[in-house]
């Protein structure tokens, strides 16, 4: 499969967004106040069955792709590649060079633990924008939500993404998962901020 020079730097955008994402969501667990509603289910289901976050995420990962692959091959691409693998480990590589080389009491400290918040929410939602952005797949679980939105009754991805972020997010919270203000801050920022990153990048690449 050959790719021209806009796909290359679509599939370049979609891998360092991933990467952005997966060195955010080490520093959103870090401070423990909350995290994207995939994270928070899935750190409180991998810490339950004594894996590390990375682990579990790819094989639920995996799981997923299995049905997004039977309901709409379409949603699939590099980019889809890219998010099940490379988010959860490279949070797992991140949290082990941090605990490795930083003292954990660190982010005891109030101030601290909120910059790093701020930043790791900004980054987090630049990133997981630009990845959507890229157009270059999408995520098995981001997948599902365009699918429910497409296949009952036509309801609106706004709506089937807020019923699944309820329900993952719920599911996290009885695994022992934190759900914080970042979390509603994540739901609530990242649809405008794709709309922003996708006009700026058909435009850049257009």
């Amino acid at each position: 499969m050959k790719f021209g020079f806009k796909e290359k730097k679509r599939i370049l955008l979609a891998l360092i967004a991933v990467l952005g994402m997966g060195i955010s969501v080490s520093f959103l667990l870090f401070v423990n106040m909350g995290s994207d509603p995939y994270t928070c289910m899935n750190t409180g289901i991998s810490s339950t069955l004594g894996l590390t976050f990375g682990t579990w995420q790819a094989i639920f990962n995996v799981v997923l792709l299995g049905v997004v692959y039977v309901s709409d091959k379409s949603q699939i691409g590099w980019g889809t590649v890219f998010n099940m693998f490379l988010v959860g480990y490279t949070a797992d590589f991140v949290t082990w060079i941090t605990g490795f080389f930083l003292n954990p009491d660190i982010f005891s400290v109030a101030y601290i633990r909120i910059a790093v918040m701020i930043a790791a929410l900004i980054m987090f939602v630049i990133s997981a924008a630009l990845y959507m952005a890229a157009d270059m797949g999408v995520s098995p679980y981001d997948a599902v939500g365009f699918i429910l939105a497409n296949k009952i009754n036509k309801i609106p991805f706004r709506v089937s993404r807020i019923c699944m972020d309820a329900a993952v997010s719920a599911v996290g919270y009885l695994f022992g998962s934190t759900i914080g203000f970042v979390t509603v801050l994540i739901v609530l920022t990242l649809g405008p901020a794709i709309q922003f990153m996708k006009q700026k990048i058909d435009v850049l690449f257009s």
